[in-house]
């Protein structure tokens, strides 16, 4: 009988603690649900100054208010406020939370966002005093100059990034969209007008009568824009940190940052179309405005959310633009092969009905939009401008 009970002790011994397993796990993990979020993000807790900036942390590692109704919250920022709480500060007083720093205005600062613009004036100035061999030697001169000029303006200041993201430092195909985008603007329209009458039989000459005329008041126009380029970038990003530090959520401050990136938006447009009636003035050439503007808001939306770790959605939107840039250039072209005359057929409608500017102003307006769009989504989240915001 000893033998007997042994054996049925034995066979049943296992059973009941397995079901104490099962009934003990779930019954844990219902009682303190955050405890494993916490362990995850123990870091991210521990560093932050106030619950806003847990939520942010949060909310760039994908945690959403859907996310946070699973640990028994109604949004992310309640979710944040308890881990904020959980987090033991080791006795020592917590500091009261202080709004994130803002950059100053520097005066060698602003002034530099104005050299592209003196340099691309000074360099369109010296192609019309200047014939013959010299306009090719003045004309490299003042490329390589803007050049240094633009890269400097990129790597200090609002259009720079935060300290320590090195955001400039953009990826070598975005570098090559983005010359090409200017160079179209530059020649493009009187390249296509080349191509569609049956040319291109010379190379540019750099005169607005030339062959193959160059439009300059838009490319001085853009260059011009890189200050209230670098001024829209600060008013954002001030803007945005301020009502970062006063929002009691993330909600509130999406609510607060739609309008303020749709300002600094605004402005810049505005600033834009003003240097390209200054630059259409005094150049006496059309300002261009559809091609001129769309690509603006590209370059800039491109920019801020580069700035603001989102490489990836511009990169796209700028390819693009080339793209199909490249092919109304390339179409008229392959429709001069023998059955090929109908891939010429769509570039042609559109130049008939819109007129040359027809095809940057849809191309780079399109990729805009997009990025308007895109932006609306990111760059008004708190994790956009939060020193604890991660890499797209």
């Amino acid at each position: 009988m000893s033998e007997l009970d042994s054996r049925t002790a034995d066979d049943a011994g296992p059973v009941p603690s397995a079901g104490r397993k099962r009934a003990v796990g779930p019954r844990r993990a219902s009682v303190d649900p955050v405890k494993a979020l916490l362990h995850r993000h123990r870091e991210l807790c521990e560093r932050a100054v106030d619950p806003l900036e847990i939520a942010a942390g949060l909310e760039a590692h994908g945690v959403t208010d859907r996310t946070a109704a699973r640990f028994r919250h109604r949004d992310v920022f309640s979710l944040a406020e308890e881990l904020y709480a959980r987090v033991p500060r080791h006795a020592e007083p917590c500091p009261e939370p202080r709004p994130l720093p803002v950059p100053r205005v520097r005066l060698g600062r602003l002034l530099l966002t104005l050299l592209p613009g003196a340099l691309g004036t000074a360099t369109v100035t010296g192609l019309r005093l200047t014939h013959g061999d010299t306009r090719p030697l003045v004309a490299a001169a003042g490329l390589v100059a803007v050049a240094l000029a633009v890269r400097a303006v990129l790597r200090h200041g609002p259009l720079a990034g935060p300290p320590g993201t090195r955001a400039w430092r953009t990826a070598i195909g975005t570098r090559t969209w983005t010359l090409w985008l200017l160079a179209y603007a530059l020649v493009g329209d009187g390249l296509l007008r080349a191509v569609l009458t049956g040319g291109p039989d010379a190379l540019p000459t750099g005169a607005p009568d030339g062959p193959w005329p160059t439009t300059t008041a838009p490319a001085l126009a853009l260059l011009a824009a890189c200050a209230p380029a670098a001024w829209s970038a600060r008013l954002l990003s001030a803007g945005a940190r301020r009502r970062l530090a006063g929002s009691r959520g993330l909600e509130d401050f999406t609510a607060a940052a739609r309008p303020l990136l749709l300002g600094a938006f605004a402005a810049f447009l505005s600033a834009l179309g003003v240097l390209l009636a200054v630059s259409g003035t005094a150049l006496r050439e059309p300002a261009a405005y559809p091609q001129a503007l769309t690509l603006g808001a590209l370059l800039l939306l491109a920019r801020l959310l580069t700035v603001h770790r989102h490489r990836h959605a511009p990169a796209l939107a700028l390819g693009a633009a080339v793209a199909v840039e490249a092919a109304s250039l390339a179409l008229p072209v392959a429709g001069r092969l023998p059955g090929c005359a109908f891939l010429a057929v769509p570039v042609e409608t559109l130049v008939d009905a819109w007129g040359e500017a027809a095809v940057p102003a849809l191309a780079c307006g399109a990729a805009a939009l997009a990025l308007l769009w895109h932006a609306g989504r990111t760059l008004t989240r708190a994790s956009a401008h939060a020193p604890t915001g991660a890499p797209e």
